[in-house]
C-alpha cells in the first residue's frame, strides 16, 4: 500500500486491499454520501444534521461491523482480510463525517479553502490494521496556524466520531509542528512513519511524507532504533520478561503484535518499505523467513479480533477464561488427550517463539549494515575467550567459518552450543538460520553416536549456565530433534493458575534454579538443598532426572509412570551406568511424592514418615529428591515457593533423613510423646508443679505429636481455669511458615472443627493446616495456620478484624452458612478450569486415622462445606492439610468415627463419599451463580 495513499475506498467505493467481505456489503460509501447529501438537503439546523449524520451512519457501522463479524466467524484465519475490513469501515465513517463538516456544516467561502486541511490516519489506524476495538487516531494537517474554519469543521468531524463511539485520538499540527515534535518525541515520530492520506489536501499530506523523509528520518536511523528497541524492552518487563507466562498480552507482551510493528517501523525508517514483504528483495529476511513472519502475524490478528469480539472492548490479555473461548471461536477441539485451549495456546507460544527469532535476524542484519550498534558482551571488562577452529565472531557473536565444512561432520551442531556456552558469546542469527534449516542431519545414527551423547551430557554438566544453552537449543528446534521425547512438551501449555510457564519453560526454569543452587545463590532460599549441593551429589543423575521430570506431559497416561519409561530409554542412550539410570528413572517416577507427602499428608504422624523412608530407602535417593523438588516448586513460577513450603519439606527430610539413619523402629509415637513432654517441661519450669502435672496429663497421645513445643505453651496459658462457656483465641504471625497461627481454647461439643473453618472463611482467610485435639476434661484445642489472599500472613493492622470476626462467629452473631454464600464465589477468569472430583479413603496411611483426601476445585468456603459434612456424619476431625494449585485444592483429613476408630467397611466409605460430593457440587452451583 503506497505511503501517500488515499483511503482504503477511492471516490467510487472502489476497494484497494483484499477484503473478508465485499466493500459495498460492509459499507456503500457512494450510496451514504448521497443519502446524507439528500438530509442535507432537506435539513438547515446544524444540530439537527449532526444528529441526522450520527443517526445513519450508527446504522450502517452496526451493520459493517455485523457483516465483518460474519465473515470472522465463517473464516476466523483470514485475518488480514478482516484487519483490512476494519480499516476499511472506519475510512468511510470518517470520510463520511469529513464530507458533511466541509460540504455542509462549514461550507468553504472559497475554492480554495477546502484545500487548506487535510485528514491522516496515523498509528495502527494508519497501517490499516485494526481490530474491532481499536483506537482511531488522526491527525488534522494544515499549511499554517489553524484557522477558525478548519477549527470548525475538525470540531464538528470529532463530535460526530465520538458520537459514533468511536474511541478517536487526535492531534491539529502544521507540517512543521510534525517536524519538531517529532525530533522531540519518538512516540509521535513513529505515530508519523505510519501516515496515510483520507482525504482533504493530498499535496499538504506528499509535503509532509517529503519533509519527513528529508529533514527528520534521513540519517537519524540509529539513534530511532535504539529508542524503538529500549521501548521494547522497557514493554517485556512490564509484561514480565518472559514469552513463555500462561496468560501472555497478545499485544505487549514478548513475541507478541508489538513486537512484528517494531520490527515494521524501523523498516519502514530505515529502509522506506511499506511492506514486511519488500525485506525479502533487500536480503533482510529469507523467503522462509517472511512466510515465519506473515504466519506470525495472521495468527496474533486472528486471535486479537476473536478476543475483541468476545469481550466487546480492547482486550489483549488471554486470560484463562477467554483462552477457552478463542480457541473454540477460531475452530481448535480436543484431541489426543489435551484440551482444545492447550493445542490453542502450544501454537500461540510457536508463533512467539518465531517473532523472538524473526527479531534477532532483523537487528543482526541492521548491524551488518552499520545502521545499529552491536550488542554490549556480558562482563565486557572480562577477557573474552579464544573460539575454537572452525568457529568465528562476527558482530560480538557466535558464528562458522565455513557452513559446508561445519555441516560435514554434524555432531558439529551440538558443538556450536557448547562452544557458545564455553566462550559465553551468543549465537550469531546467521548460525541459527543454518541449525534451522539442517535440522534434517540430526537423525538416529547421531542419536546414537556416543561422541554426540557426550557432548549433550557436557553441555548440562561442564559450563555455568546449562539453561541457557538448552533454551536456543528448544528454540531452534535441536533438543527436539536430539530428544524426539521432548518434542511434544515443546511450548505445551498447562491450563491450570498454578504453573506460570509453559512445560518446556518449567523445565529450563527448573535447571536454571539448580544451577544457582550449584554457584550458592540461593543459600537463603534453599539452605538444604544447598549445603546437599555443596557437599556432593552425583551430578549426571540429577540433571538429567531434572531434564526429564516432566517429558511425559500431556499424553493421557500419568506423566510420572510414561516419563519414567522414557528416561529408561533416555538415560543409558546418553551414556549413564545402569545403577545410574535406575536412579533417574526412580527420580522422574516418584518427582512429585515428597512434595505430595510434604503437603497433603500430616509429617507429625510417624506412619507418614515410615512409608515415605520405606518408599526413599537411602539417603542419596533422599538428598537427590530434595534438591529435584525444591527446583521444580521453584520453576513454577514467581512466589510458589515460599517459607511454608520449605518448612513442610524441611521437616520431612529431617525426619526422613533420621529414620533412615537411626532405624524406621524409633519412628514411634511413644518416643515422640516422651520428648515433646520433656520439652513442655523446660519451657514451662516457671509453673508450679501440680498445675504442670495437670497440663502433662491432660492430653492424649496425638497431641504430643502433632505440634511444637511453643504451640503447647500457648494452649497451656488459654486452658488456665478456662470456663465452659468461654472462648479463648491466639493469633500470631508465624514467620517461620509464612502464616498466620489461630490457636483455639473452648469446651469441645461436635463440629467444632467446621465452625472455625467457617468463621475463618470468612474474613477472607485461607486454611493452610489445621489440627484440632481434645483434652481428657473435655476442652477442645484447636489450632489453624491460615494466610491472606495473596498467601501471606496477615498485618498485625488486620489482626483485630480478624480476631473480632472469629468471635462473632463463634458466638452466633453470624450464620456461617448465609454469610458464606456472598463470599463464596468462582471468579469469571477462573472458570473455564475443569477440576474433577476425585475422593480417596486410606486405611493404611496411618496407624490410628483414616485419611480422606479430596480432590476438587477450590473456592472459598470448600474446607468448610467438607467439615459441616463430616461432622454430620458424627466423624471427628483430627488434622487437616490444604493444599493448593492455582485453582486446584487438595484437602487431606485425618479422621476417626464416634467410637475412636478407622472408619471401616465399604459401605460407611461409599455413603460417605456420596456425601461429601453432593457437598462439593451444591458449593460449587451456589459459588457459579454468584
Amino acid at each position: 500500500m503506497p505511503e501517500n495513499a488515499r483511503a482504503l475506498t477511492d471516490g467510487a467505493g472502489a476497494l484497494a486491499p483484499d477484503l473478508i467481505r465485499p466493500a459495498e456489503d460492509i459499507f456503500d460509501f457512494p450510496a451514504v454520501i448521497a443519502d446524507l447529501d439528500q438530509t442535507a438537503r432537506e435539513t438547515t439546523e446544524a444540530k439537527a444534521l449532526r444528529a441526522a449524520t450520527v443517526a445513519c451512519l450508527s446504522v450502517h457501522r452496526k451493520a459493517g461491523m455485523a457483516t465483518i463479524a460474519r465473515g470472522i466467524a465463517e473464516h476466523p484465519f483470514e485475518a488480514k482480510p478482516a484487519v483490512h475490513a476494519y480499516a476499511y469501515l472506519t475510512d468511510c465513517l470518517v470520510r463520511a463525517c469529513f464530507h458533511v463538516a466541509i460540504q455542509h456544516l462549514h461550507p468553504a467561502r472559497s475554492a480554495g479553502t477546502a484545500e487548506q486541511i487535510s485528514v491522516v490516519a496515523v498509528g495502527g489506524y494508519g497501517r490499516a490494521e485494526m481490530s474491532p476495538q481499536s483506537d482511531v487516531d488522526l491527525l488534522f494537517l494544515t499549511p499554517w496556524k489553524i484557522t477558525p474554519w478548519a477549527e470548525s469543521v475538525i470540531e464538528s468531524m470529532l463530535y460526530m466520531l465520538w458520537d459514533l463511539r468511536l474511541k478517536v485520538g487526535h492531534a491539529s499540527r502544521t507540517v512543521n509542528d510534525c517536524l519538531r515534535l517529532g525530533r522531540e518525541d519518538y512516540t509521535i515520530r513513529t505515530a508519523l512513519v505510519e501516515k496515510r492520506y483520507l482525504d482533504g489536501n493530498a499535496a499538504l499530506a506528499e509535503d509532509l511524507r517529503t519533509r519527513l523523509r528529508d529533514e527528520l528520518f534521513k540519517n537519524t536511523a540509529a539513534d530511532f532504533i535504539e529508542a524503538k528497541l529500549e521501548e521494547r524492552a522497557t514493554r517485556h518487563r512490564k509484561q514480565g520478561g518472559q514469552r513463555y507466562v500462561v496468560e501472555p498480552n497478545i499485544k505487549e507482551g514478548k513475541g507478541g503484535l508489538r513486537d512484528l510493528q517494531t520490527l515494521f517501523w524501523i523498516a519502514k525508517y530505515v529502509h522506506s518499505v511499506d511492506d514486511p514483504a519488500d525485506l525479502v528483495n533487500l536480503g533482510v529476511f529469507r523467503a522462509e523467513e517472511y512466510r515465519y513472519f506473515e504466519r506470525a502475524q495472521n495468527f496474533l490478528w486472528a486471535a486479537r479480533n476473536q478476543l475483541h469480539l468476545v469481550t466487546g472492548r480492547a482486550m489483549d490479555q488471554l486470560t484463562f477464561d477467554l483462552q477457552v473461548e478463542v480457541a473454540e471461536r477460531l475452530g481448535y477441539v480436543d484431541r489426543a488427550g489435551r484440551r482444545a485451549v492447550e493445542h490453542f495456546m502450544q501454537d500461540y507460544f510457536r508463533h512467539a517463539t518465531r517473532v523472538g527469532d524473526l527479531t534477532r535476524v532483523f537487528l543482526t542484519s541492521l548491524e551488518a549494515t552499520h545502521i545499529k550498534r552491536m550488542p554490549t558482551l556480558r562482563g565486557l571488562f572480562t577477557r573474552r575467550k579464544k573460539v575454537r577452529q572452525g568457529f568465528e565472531v562476527v558482530q560480538n557473536r557466535l558464528s562458522v567459518q565455513n557452513e559446508t565444512e561445519f555441516l560435514a561432520d554434524k555432531l558439529n551442531i551440538l558443538r556450536l552450543f557448547d562452544e557458545a556456552l564455553r566462550t559465553g558469546y551468543p549465537l550469531h542469527p546467521d548460525a541459527t538460520r543454518m541449525i534451522v534449516a539442517n535440522l534434517n542431519l540430526i537423525d538416529d545414527t547421531m542419536r546414537r553416536d556416543p561422541e554426540a551423547n557426550k557432548i549433550f551430557l557436557n553441555l548440562l554438566l561442564k559450563h555455568r549456565e546449562p539453561s541457557r544453552a538448552l533454551h536456543r537449543m528448544k528454540e531452534t528446534g535441536v533438543l527436539g530433534a536430539f530428544l524426539p521425547e521432548f518434542q511434544p512438551i515443546v511450548a505445551m501449555m498447562q491450563f491450570n493458575m498454578y504453573h506460570h510457564y509453559t512445560v518446556d519453560e518449567h523445565t529450563i526454569v527448573c535447571m536454571n534454579v539448580l544451577e544457582r543452587i550449584e554457584r550458592g545463590e540461593l543459600v537463603e532460599e534453599l539452605p538444604l538443598s544447598s549445603r546437599i549441593m555443596k557437599a556432593g551429589v552425583n551430578r549426571r543423575v540429577l540433571y538429567l532426572a531434572l531434564l526429564l521430570h516432566d517429558i511425559g506431559k500431556g499424553r493421557p497416561e500419568d506423566h510420572s509412570v510414561l516419563g519414567a519409561r522414557i528416561a529408561r530409554r533416555i538415560a543409558p542412550r546418553l551414556g549413564l551406568k545402569p545403577q545410574e539410570c535406575s536412579t533417574v528413572e526412580w527420580l522422574v517416577r516418584h518427582h512429585l511424592l515428597m512434595s505430595d507427602m510434604a503437603q497433603k499428608r500430616d509429617v507429625a504422624d510417624p506412619r507418614t514418615v515410615r512409608d515415605f523412608a520405606k518408599a526413599v530407602k537411602t539417603q542419596k535417593r533422599l538428598d537427590l529428591l530434595l534438591v529435584l523438588t525444591s527446583c521444580d516448586i521453584m520453576g513454577v513460577g514467581p512466589g510458589v515457593w515460599n517459607n511454608w513450603k520449605a518448612m513442610l519439606l524441611r521437616n520431612l527430610y529431617r525426619q526422613t533423613s533420621e529414620a533412615l539413619s537411626n532405624g524406621l523402629e524409633d519412628v514411634n509415637r511413644e518416643a515422640r510423646e516422651s520428648e515433646a513432654k520433656r520439652h513442655l517441661r523446660e519451657a514451662l519450669e516457671t509453673w508450679d508443679k501440680a498445675a504442670l502435672r495437670q497440663e502433662l496429663s491432660r492430653h492424649y497421645g496425638p497431641y504430643w505429636q502433632g505440634l511444637q513445643t511453643e504451640t503447647q505453651v500457648v494452649f497451656a496459658g488459654l486452658l488456665v481455669d478456662l470456663e465452659d462457656d468461654e472462648i479463648r483465641v491466639d493469633l500470631k504471625e508465624d514467620t517461620d511458615r509464612d502464616a498466620t497461627r489461630v490457636c483455639f481454647a473452648m469446651a469441645d461439643h461436635p463440629g467444632i472443627f467446621a465452625r472455625l473453618a467457617g468463621s475463618l472463611a470468612l474474613v477472607g482467610a485461607n486454611v493452610v493446616d489445621a489440627r484440632t485435639y481434645t483434652t481428657k476434661d473435655g476442652y477442645a484445642t484447636a489450632v489453624f495456620w491460615v494466610q491472606d489472599a495473596d498467601g501471606a500472613p496477615y498485618d498485625s493492622h488486620r489482626m483485630d478484624r480478624l480476631k473480632a470476626m472469629i468471635r462473632k462467629t463463634l458466638h452466633g452473631e453470624v450464620v456461617t452458612g448465609d454469610a458464606m454464600v456472598q463470599r463464596d464465589k468462582i471468579k469469571k477468569r477462573e472458570r473455564a478450569f475443569r477440576h474433577p472430583t476425585t475422593i480417596d479413603f486410606d486405611n493404611e496411611g496411618s496407624d490410628i486415622y483414616t485419611i480422606i483426601e479430596v480432590d476438587t476445585r477450590d473456592r472459598t468456603g470448600l474446607i468448610y462445606d467438607l467439615a459441616r459434612t463430616l461432622a454430620a456424619s458424627n466423624i471427628y476431625i483430627a488434622s487437616a492439610q490444604i493444599a493448593t494449585y492455582g485453582a486446584q485444592a487438595v484437602d487431606t483429613f485425618y479422621v476417626k468415627d464416634m467410637f475412636g476408630l478407622k472408619i471401616m467397611g465399604k459401605g460407611k466409605l461409599d455413603t460417605l463419599d456420596r456425601k461429601l460430593r453432593d457437598a462439593i457440587e451444591r458449593g460449587a452451583n451456589k459459588a457459579a451463580e454468584q
